[in-house]
């Protein structure tokens, strides 16, 4: 069975770092989009940043600049590198990623982001 699990949140001082990443497990043969979702208190979950397979990035306006999404596919995983955190980065954040054409989520890891 395919697993998604994220992990690196924290709590950190706004102007901080974190690196999250998301490892997949399980019988793989593809994995194709990668990308991160977060979702704040009370707030719809939003798409921050994408990853194809050969590259390609795409990142919410929100956080370009500041967050760097990336892989290893030799790993099956993804990270995403936050600088510049602000406390409306606080939110929990998911994995998410396209494996042999079917969508799988992660269970998220939190971020607080201290003012």
């Amino acid at each position: 069975q395919v697993r998604l699990v994220e992990s690196g949140g924290g709590l950190v001082q706004a102007g901080g770092s974190l690196r999250l990443s998301c490892a997949a497990s399980g019988t793989i043969f593809s994995i194709n989009i990668m990308a991160w979702y977060r979702q704040a208190p009370g707030k719809q979950r939003e798409l921050v940043a994408t990853i194809t397979r050969g590259g390609s990035t795409n990142y919410a306006d929100s956080v370009k600049g500041r967050f760097t999404i990336s892989r290893d596919d030799a790993k099956n995983t993804v990270y995403l590198q936050l600088n510049s955190l602000k406390p409306e980065d606080t939110a929990v954040y998911y994995c998410n990623a396209d494996i042999d054409s079917r969508w799988y989520w992660g269970r998220g890891t939190q971020v607080t982001v201290s003012s």
